[in-house]
């Protein structure tokens, strides 16, 4: 079987990681061993960290939105649900920025929870 020498691919696949690495510590941005540990490890981290961040931006507007509901004398699950049974197809990132921007809009918004609630028994 004829020799292989990876060259070229070998340099470059390295050089990759390598450039990944700068700015680590020590030897994790020195050697291609400890450099390649340190990147993938990286790479799932901020794999995680973008489907983290999602949860987190979710979790935020359903505080704010909770806040503002309460200012106008409803809980959080009450409000969204009368906004389903009025019909309003709002998402919780728009219903947050309605709250933190104008709150007489939310007002408005509340109202209409409020209507298409059945009466308290």
């Amino acid at each position: 079987m004829p020799r292989v020498k990876r060259g070229t691919k070998r340099r470059a696949k390295r050089k990759k990681i390598l450039e990944r690495a700068s700015g680590y510590y020590l030897t994790k941005s020195k050697l291609y061993r400890s450099a390649k540990e340190s990147v993938e490890r990286a790479l799932k981290f901020a794999y995680t960290g973008r489907k983290q961040k999602k949860r987190q931006y979710r979790s935020i507007w359903i505080v704010r939105i909770g806040a503002a509901a309460k200012l106008n004398g409803l809980s959080y699950s009450r409000f969204i649900s009368g906004l389903k049974k009025a019909g309003v197809e709002l998402d919780r990132k728009m219903l947050s920025e309605i709250a933190i921007h104008d709150p007489q809009a939310f007002a408005v918004l509340a109202e209409q929870a409020k209507a298409a609630q059945p009466a308290a028994a």
